[in-house]
């Protein structure tokens, strides 16, 4: 670290310095009033646990020890939260629009009424979720969900169908942001895209599995009196709810309690995440100022733009896919059979994007490829008059949806650093791109069947504020690295906490020790660097 002398003072002389390195010894430098260089070691308190020996922790062991204890089972709720949301949309192939006596329009509104609470209430839900034991409020969010499905194969009329709608919405919401703030307190930033895609793809195996089961499910038309589409509803529910119920013992809290390791396993676990800056590890006391740093931040705003090019046409693309292919001329079984290999597809990419992701670190280019596909699928898909094509269409747009999520998801996590911080800035922007759902649930109109120009064109807008957006936030990331390469961040430590309020002290703070700068600042200390 380059120091800097202080103002003169005839009476004391004390040390007062700015960061500007931080090499790989946790050793600093000090240029004291006189000019002398003094080597100062890291604050005694930087080590985690420093009485504890880690040094036969076998960390691949223990990586594959989490991932198998942690990963698999929150793709499960995933899995089936996703199954839930878009069974609507299944049901509306086997007559529940008519039985319920209700028009399209009515239809849409209903869809509609879910986004509203559902993004709304999801910032909040992350800060209780910090506070509170991921085993209750996760497993409590699914079993009040679970219910609220099954309620839907008891409608009789749109009145209780949008009650319904806006009952999931609240019960669901939560679910995804907190899933993912959860493994980003489990991994290391260069290891969090495998994980989330490998979490994420439960969704569109869910598109692919619930066509599939509509389709059986279906058969059960007539029995107990019940049409088939209200089965889909019941079945569904009840897996939910049974699931809901292990998963208050079998979701693990943060890694500085979580009961699966060991003391030594869960030292280092956050020993090895503070080494990534990630230094709210290990805990962090609640502060109001955390969630102002969120708000306050660039960063939250353009994730906002990102989420908003994807969520917008996910739950498009999840919500109306059997629609699109059944009106291109094939009955709703076959529809939603044929969507089958669509999600299929996007599954395989969705994994190799988050492998290639973690191996090249480049997630922000991988963000302007996959919303360039986008780009290309929905050009063909408003353009083209044939079935054939457009169903190739679905290939590519779906191939460019599914992968940009987890994506961009461990590119904005891994470049925002405190817990509650992160935790707010992530549920801010899945929030955001979630409410764009009750848009894109509107753009497919009955009267734009079979080829829906208009609704196309619209999910085509969203794709390009994505990729617009992307290239903002990388432009801003490299910009940033830049200047504190150049020390215009650098903060001015003073062990004393005394001495004249200098032009950088005011403009990038003071502190009495690194730690406190590398606590406070989170992501905004000099030196942390983002990944582009």
């Amino acid at each position: 670290m380059i120091g800097r002398p202080c103002s003169k003072r005839t009476t004391e002389i004390h040390y007062l310095y700015v960061i500007r390195l931080f090499d790989t010894l946790s050793t600093f430098r000090l240029m004291s009033h006189s000019g002398s260089v003094v080597a100062l070691a890291a604050d005694n308190d930087e080590l985690y646990e420093a009485h504890v020996d880690t040094s036969q922790v076998d960390e691949r062991r223990l990586l594959r020890k989490i991932d198998i204890r942690v990963v698999p089972w929150l793709a499960l709720l995933y899995f089936l939260n996703f199954l839930d949301r878009g069974s609507i949309g299944n049901a509306k192939l086997y007559h529940m629009v008519t039985d319920l006596g209700i028009t399209d329009k009515q239809y849409l509104i209903a869809l509609t009424a879910f986004f509203f609470p559902y993004a709304l209430l999801e910032p909040a839900s992350n800060v209780i979720l910090r506070r509170i034991r991921p085993s209750i409020w996760l497993s409590s969010m699914m079993f009040v969900w679970g219910i609220v499905m099954m309620c839907h194969g008891f409608l009789h009329n749109y009145g209780g169908l949008v009650t319904l709608r806006v009952l999931l919405g609240v019960a669901e919401a939560g679910l995804y942001p907190g899933i993912v703030f959860y493994i980003s307190c489990w991994y290391k930033r260069s290891e969090l895209g495998t994980r989330i895609a490998a979490f994420f793809t439960s969704a569109t195996i869910a598109g692919a599995f619930s066509g599939l089961l509509a389709a059986a499910i279906s058969n059960m038309d007539g029995v107990a009196g019940k049409p088939g589409w209200s089965w889909i509803f019941i079945l569904e529910g009840l897996l939910t709810v049974l699931c809901a119920v292990a998963s208050y013992w079998v979701i693990s809290n943060f890694p500085e309690t979580a009961g699966f390791l060991t003391k030594e396993e869960r030292v280092f676990v956050i020993r090895r995440l503070r080494d990534d800056m990630q230094f709210s590890a290990g805990g962090e006391e609640f502060k109001f100022r955390y969630i102002w740093q969120s708000l306050r931040d660039w960063k939250t705003y353009l994730a906002m733009g990102i989420y908003m090019g994807f969520d917008g046409p996910l739950f498009a693309f999840s919500l109306f896919t059997p629609t699109i292919i059944n009106e291109l001329g094939y009955t709703a079984t076959t529809a939603n059979l044929l969507s089958v290999p669509v999600y299929i597809w996007s599954c395989i990419v969705t994994v190799i994007v988050g492998l290639v992701g973690d191996r090249l670190g480049k997630r922000g280019y991988i963000n302007l490829i996959l919303f360039g596909t986008g780009l290309a699928g929905y050009i063909i898909l408003i353009t083209s008059r044939t079935p054939a094509l457009s169903y190739f269409a679905c290939f590519l747009a779906a191939s460019a949806i599914y992968p940009t999520v987890p994506n961009s998801v461990a590119w904005v996590a891994s470049n925002v650093e405190g817990s509650y911080k992160r935790g707010v800035t992530l549920a801010m922007a899945i929030g955001w791109g979630n409410l764009n759902g009750a848009v894109s649930s509107n753009v497919y109109r009955a009267e734009d069947a079979p080829w829906y120009r208009l609704g196309h064109g619209i999910i085509l807008a969203y794709i390009a504020i994505g990729w617009l957006c992307s290239a903002a936030f990388m432009f801003l990331l490299r910009r940033e690295n830049e200047r504190r390469d150049k020390g215009e961040r650098d903060e001015v430590i003073d062990s004393n906490n005394s001495g004249e309020m200098d032009e950088l002290a005011l403009k990038n703070g003071r502190f009495k020790t690194v730690n406190d700068a590398r606590r406070e600042k989170g992501d905004e200390w000099s030196q942390f660097r983002y990944t582009l």
